[in-house]
């Protein structure tokens, strides 16, 4: 993709304009449509264009996979933290208005936030990782 010159100038002006958009799917999920699973896919497609137009190893140096693994446990562990700490205030699994006892209202913004931010590092952090695993595998003669 090197001589597509006109591919890599769109892409390099579209792809801040995905990630954007993610963010909004992302923090904007507990009021609309959308959230962290959409989010994440939409986060991972930025990343997947910008392979295919500059390359698997240029991909891997901006997301290297070392940190892409260590993002599929952190989302995770925000996910399963937030249904802890929800426990450790006196309610139950993902009783998000246990988290802010004397306003449980907002415990429940804030816990659907922190479990969709959870959702949306996984889901993006795994479509990362898939794509590396299939972009990287070596042609078997």
């Amino acid at each position: 993709m090197t001589r597509q010159t006109i591919l890599r100038v769109v892409s390099k002006m579209l792809i801040p304009f995905i990630l954007l958009f993610a963010l909004y799917v992302q923090f904007h999920g507990d009021y609309g449509p959308g959230g962290g699973f959409q989010a994440g896919v939409i986060f991972s497609a930025a990343f997947i264009l910008y392979s295919l137009v500059f390359g698997l190893e240029a991909a891997q140096r901006v997301a290297r996979p070392a940190l892409i693994e260590t993002l599929v446990a952190l989302g995770v562990l925000i996910y399963a933290g937030t249904g802890v700490a929800a426990m450790l205030m006196g309610g139950r699994f993902l009783d998000y208005s246990a988290l802010i006892p004397h306003d449980p209202v907002e415990g429940q913004h804030m816990g659907i936030l922190l479990i969709e931010l959870g959702v949306g590092i996984t889901v993006a952090a795994v479509m990362i990782s898939i794509f590396f695993a299939f972009a990287g595998r070596k042609r078997i003669p």
